[in-house]
């Protein structure tokens, strides 16, 4: 008797935890599950890997651009002589993260495509153009 209960609670626990891992990844180009939170992972300084505007490479335009996001919701970014400093947040349940006072001017929100420790792929709309970018840390 003792080891059917064993057997059912392993049962349980099993189905429980694979319905939590098949729930991790909220993002669509993500590859695989991540136990390091979202924060942790986008917590770092950022690089262009990729940049397209309407599917349109623009990538070596940007191969000084750098982002950083840390913990505590400070946000800048460097851009050969410009540069600027914001606050983030994730929004629409992580799936966004809300850029906002950029240079006390703007907001814009980044749509995450992937968030892993080493990559974060986005897009946010300007006007109707599209940009994407693809990141790696520096």
């Amino acid at each position: 008797m003792k080891n059917n209960i064993k057997v059912g609670l392993l049962v349980l626990l099993s189905g429980i935890l694979m319905v939590g891992i098949q729930s991790c990844s909220q993002y669509e180009d993500n590859t695989s599950i991540s136990l390091v939170s979202k924060t942790a992972r986008l917590s770092r300084v950022w690089k262009v890997e990729n940049y397209k505007v309407d599917s349109v490479d623009l990538t070596s335009l940007m191969a000084t651009y750098t982002e950083t996001f840390t913990k505590d919701g400070a946000y800048s970014f460097q851009w050969a002589i410009l540069g600027g400093t914001a606050n983030w947040a994730f929004q629409n349940g992580n799936a966004d993260i809300k850029i906002t006072n950029v240079n006390n001017v703007a907001s814009k929100t980044l749509t995450i495509l992937k968030l892993e420790e080493g990559a974060l792929w986005y897009y946010y709309m300007d006007g109707n153009s599209k940009k994407e970018f693809h990141m790696v840390p520096q």
